[in-house]
């Protein structure tokens, strides 16, 4: 019937033509499209949040999980089926990110991608654990985040700011700092356990800290805290190194001030400086002699399989990444896919066993997570960037040994022990 109508609408020639053309469009169509042994979707859920304060963290996070998903399907899938990706926004609070969480869930999601951070994150890693299935979030690094505190099949994708804190004292101590002021935004847990491990591992190697000072997101003010810190400095006490643990919009301003202040020594902090808007706040006039622990350098030949993700990063958004957050949502996304793999299932258990038995070879390095008895703790290198001019230079890889264990970690596995199987 088709045929008649397009005949009688376009009859000849022209409408043979076109008759050819949609034939040939339609073969190449159903060759593209993989032979799925059931459409019925595997559905990922997301709580990434795309507006408010956890924004800058997350929005990458989701553009590399979506890009990754898109990938997976042009690849066959899971299973034999497609893989379905919706993300809710969290809006930057940690009730509408768990509320969210319990309404994928109850969608039919079998894997849940948390937010950037504990506080943020972990509401939907206890409504992925409440309903038995496994929630990674994309970076969150506090120590908290893992097994212990969130259950058996809960995971962050970021190594622990036990390594992040560590490998920016090593790094800092073998340039030959000594000295260091500690400022550290008290707002959210990332930011005080990321200078509190900081602090034990400088300590640790020998260094001294003279002084560790708070400041709250959000102030806007850091008036005081210059003042105190010029005050120890025309008492003698002057650092060869700031550590200033905070994040965005806020981290800017810290930095700016210190730099009008005249007091020019290196600064150094964790991921939250791997961020554009941070660097073009500081530019050429303020964003140099600062280095940072990142989770990975987006150019070809860094890590196997990025020129692949960089080409389909561009292509599909247009330009290319400027943040290793991109590279977190990815990593995400690819490492459940692979454990849904070698597990044959969706099934919380069976993917969390897989998660904690593999290694896997992501775009952040290779990454081994730690039995649940014993926090589900991520392994992985630490790289590290420098930021000359308003310009990141990457570094190199830091494997800090010893890294010291979270006190409430030691406890839980005092009290719960590995079983003889494990």
């Amino acid at each position: 019937m088709f045929n008649n109508k397009l005949h009688d609408i376009m009859p000849g020639a022209t409408g043979r033509k076109l008759l050819t053309f949609l034939a040939g469009t339609l073969v190449a169509f159903a060759i593209t499209l993989p032979a799925w042994a059931d459409d019925n979707p595997i559905l990922i859920g997301g709580a990434l949040c795309s507006t408010g304060i956890q924004a800058p963290l997350d929005t990458p996070g989701l553009k590399g999980a979506e890009l990754a998903v898109d990938v997976l399907n042009e690849q066959g899938g899971l299973l034999g089926r497609p893989v379905k990706f919706v993300n809710l926004d969290g809006k930057s609070d940690p009730v509408i990110v768990g509320n969210n969480a319990r309404q994928l869930i109850n969608q039919g999601a079998k894997l849940m991608v948390a937010p950037c951070d504990f506080d943020m994150g972990g509401p939907a890693n206890r409504a992925a654990q409440a309903a038995g299935i496994v929630g990674i979030s994309t970076c969150g690094s506090s120590p908290l985040h893992g097994s212990a505190t969130l259950g058996d099949k809960q995971f962050t994708l970021s190594m622990w700011n036990t390594t992040m804190g560590s490998a920016a004292a090593l790094y800092a101590y073998n340039q030959g700092y000594r000295n260091a002021y500690v400022i550290t935004d008290t707002f959210i847990s990332y930011t005080k356990t990321l200078s509190q491990y900081f602090i034990e591992y400088f300590k640790q190697l020998g260094g001294n800290v003279i002084y560790e000072d708070k400041y709250t997101q959000g102030a806007q003010d850091f008036s005081a805290q210059l003042a105190r810190m010029k005050r120890k400095i025309e008492a003698g006490q002057k650092p060869d190194l700031l550590f200033i643990s905070s994040y965005m919009p806020d981290l800017s301003l810290i930095i700016r001030t210190v730099r009008s202040a005249g007091i020019d020594v290196p600064i150094a902090g964790g991921d939250s400086y791997d961020d554009s808007g941070l660097f073009d706040a500081l530019g050429k006039k303020f964003g140099s002699n600062i280095f940072f622990v990142t989770h990975s350098w987006l150019a070809p030949g860094v890590r196997p399989g990025m020129e692949s993700f960089l080409e389909k990063y561009k292509a599909k958004y247009g330009e290319a990444p400027d943040t290793s957050f991109v590279a977190t949502g990815w990593d995400t996304i690819m490492a459940m896919a692979q454990a849904v793999k070698y597990a044959g299932s969706t099934d919380g258990d069976q993917v969390a066993k897989a998660l904690e038995t593999h290694t896997y070879h992501l775009l952040t390095g290779d990454l081994d997570w730690s039995k649940a008895c014993t926090g589900h703790e991520p392994m992985i290198s630490a790289p590290i960037v420098r930021l000359e001019k308003g310009k990141p230079q990457f570094v190199g890889w830091v494997n800090p040994d010893n890294v010291p264990k979270p006190p409430y970690l030691i406890k839980y596995m005092k009290s719960h022990p590995c079983p003889e199987s494990s």
